[in-house]
């Protein structure tokens, strides 16, 4: 079975880590959201407080197939001070592991060099932030093995994008049909 980790810091956009975390739990992905905070509940940008399942320091790295990174603001700005968890972007995307990020997420991957020579996308206003990458107007784009979406209103096919990448485009392709979209 696959693992998923979705991480949230404080400010993190909703709709982004909750539709990742619920389209792939339907399908049978083991997915556990993970605070970058020292605590447990951890707040979004629109004041919505979610109980996470672990702090990233009780995790294992080695056992999970796919880090996801919401956008938000300041979520994406937290996420990317929590240097352990940088240092295991890098390590996924040095070692072919699925790394996926939306909205002003992909900022981090681009600050970090991953993108360079690989399509991705990210919130309009982010683009710039993409360094190396070719910039494309998709709501995801999948590349290898990094997964990037555009913002709130892309937050399906971005998940249904992770869910292809860990079980194939037909069951990405029956939980699109399963939930309608």
């Amino acid at each position: 079975m696959s693992r998923a980790a979705v991480f949230f810091g404080t400010g993190y956009e909703e709709i982004e880590a909750l539709t990742v975390v619920d389209i792939l739990r339907r399908a049978g992905v083991e997915t556990m959201m993970v605070s970058v905070t020292d605590a447990k509940s951890v707040t979004g940008s629109h004041n919505i407080k979610v109980e996470m399942d672990a702090l990233i320091s009780e995790i294992s790295f080695e056992q999970i197939d796919v880090i996801v990174l919401p956008g938000g603001m300041p979520g994406t700005q937290r996420l990317e001070a929590c240097e352990s968890l940088m240092a295991q972007v890098d390590a996924f995307a040095s070692q072919d592991k699925i790394v996926a990020a939306i909205c002003a997420a992909p900022s981090i991957l681009g600050h970090r060099g991953i993108l360079r020579g690989k399509k991705a996308c990210s919130y309009p206003t982010f683009e710039s932030h993409l360094e190396g990458a070719q910039v494309q107007n998709e709501p995801a784009v999948t590349d290898g093995n990094l997964i990037t979406g555009r913002g709130m209103g892309t937050a399906i096919p971005f998940a249904l994008a992770i869910l292809e990448k860990l079980q194939g485009k037909e069951a990405a392709d029956k939980m699109a049909q399963t939930i309608v979209y």
